[in-house]
């Protein structure tokens, strides 16, 4: 989270875009930024997960079987142009990516909107996430500093434990993919969608001590995650 946070604010700083993949070392719970931090008590399941509340909003993510998606765009053009809204956009470059190995996935519209669950994401339907067989498999959520915009996702790979409510692409498509396979394919996508050339990165030493500021100042922080 403090990486990502990172990532917005170098892109209002410097005007650099940056798009970046992970995954977790265990399972973990993010809240969206709005939510209490007590509804996560709500399921024995995700109670005892380790959990952390997100810069951004939307609601709950078990980041198990999935790839986390984190894009950074500088205000202004060519970065926001004032055409499709990125939640959209880059949903639509996922779906295109995807589709190259075929996996299937649709957008959800207008009058399509519902809410399964108090607590977790993927059971909230809102227009824009993606579909596969008819179940959400992925969402995104955003913030903005200074004109900068921060958009972050969730690319539900497979069910985890966790929350065995949600299938993932293994069980509503048959695709068993690894995430660095997805995160190839989004990017690849992602440079033919826009034009831009995507050049790799590590972290500056000052961009490390950065991020280890802001994880003990506010991530690492009781009182950030249960700060509603």
């Amino acid at each position: 989270m403090a990486a990502d946070e990172v990532l917005l604010l170098e892109a209002a700083e410097t005007g650099r875009a940056a798009l970046r993949f992970y995954g977790w070392a265990e399972p973990t719970l993010s809240l969206g930024y709005f939510q209490p931090a007590a509804s996560r008590l709500d399921s024995p399941r995700l109670a005892g997960l380790p959990w952390v509340r997100r810069a951004t909003g939307g609601a709950a993510l078990v980041h198990h079987h999935e790839v986390t998606y984190a894009l950074a765009l500088p205000p202004g053009k060519p970065w926001q142009d004032g055409g499709e809204p990125w939640g959209c956009r880059f949903h639509h470059t996922i779906a295109a990516a995807l589709a190259r190995v075929g996996v299937v996935m649709r957008g959800v519209v207008c009058g399509e909107e519902k809410k399964l669950h108090p607590v977790l994401c993927f059971l909230h339907y809102t227009p824009g996430d993606l579909l596969a067989a008819s179940a959400k498999v992925v969402g995104s959520a955003q913030r903005k500093h200074r004109g900068a915009l921060l958009q972050h996702g969730g690319i539900l790979l497979a069910r985890s434990e966790h929350a065995p409510e949600l299938a993932g692409l293994r069980e509503l498509t048959g695709a068993a993919l690894e995430a660095e396979e997805v995160g190839k394919l989004v990017a690849e996508q992602f440079a033919a969608d826009t034009g831009w050339r995507l050049e790799p990165d590590v972290w500056t030493g000052d961009e490390e001590i950065r991020i280890a500021s802001i994880t003990a100042d506010k991530y690492a922080a009781t009182e950030w995650n249960e700060k509603r």
